[in-house]
This record gives C-alpha cells, sequence and structure tokens, in this order.
C-alpha cells in the first residue's frame, strides 16, 4: 500500500511519472525522423549529383578524344583521296604498276640441304 501526503483537495497524480517516462522516446523518434529526413532531403540528393558530375566529365573526355580521332580520321581521309596516295597504295597493297611499267618479283633462294650428318 502506497500512502499519499499532499494538501487536501488536491487530486494526486499517478500517471505523472508514465508521463516523463514517454516523453523521452518521443523525442528519440522525432529527432531520428528529423535526421532521417535531412538525409533525405540533403545527402542522398547531393550524392546522386556529384555522381551525376563525375559521369559528366567521363563523357566530356570521351567526347574530346572522340572528336580528336574524328579529326585524325578525317586527315586520313582528305589525303586518301589524293593520286599519289592511291598510287602508293596500289603498288604496295596490291603489287598494281602504272601502264608501260613491268612489275618484278624477287624471290630469294632456295635453301641448300647441309651435306654433313647429325653426330650421333
Amino acid at each position: 500500500m502506497s500512502i499519499y501526503v499532499g494538501n487536501a483537495g488536491e487530486n494526486p497524480q499517478p500517471h505523472a511519472g508514465r508521463r516523463v517516462s514517454w516523453e523521452r522516446p518521443t523525442r528519440i523518434a522525432v529527432a531520428s525522423l528529423a535526421v532521417i529526413a535531412i538525409l533525405f532531403l540533403f545527402v542522398f540528393p547531393t550524392r546522386a549529383y556529384l555522381a551525376q558530375q563525375r559521369q559528366v566529365r567521363a563523357a566530356r573526355h570521351a567526347v574530346e578524344i572522340l572528336s580528336e580521332q574524328n579529326k585524325e580520321l578525317a586527315r586520313e581521309a582528305r589525303q586518301l583521296q589524293t593520286p599519289s596516295e592511291i598510287e602508293r597504295l596500289a603498288r604496295a597493297q596490291f603489287n598494281m604498276v602504272l601502264p608501260g611499267e613491268q612489275a618484278y618479283n624477287v624471290v630469294p633462294p632456295a635453301k641448300k640441304p647441309s651435306s654433313m650428318t647429325p653426330p650421333g
């Protein structure tokens, strides 16, 4: 049995202790929700933004490389249209000659079999 000592006419508050015990978990829950809201509002979008910036830098670098390759290929294509380059490629790759020229094919001499017998 518990005895309540207090002023006459006042009602004892038996649940006052419980109210205090619920305040702390409520504060923790509200603070946790606030932290999660901050994460969703600021941290995650910031991470996504930074990842996109990395992707943009990588794409720009790839575009620069492809642009340089494109310029090199355009230069090579212009050179392949010149008569001197066409003649050079025809002679080197297809063994072609101009009319009136004679083509010679130099064949290396055949190897002679060795007359020596192997030791053994």
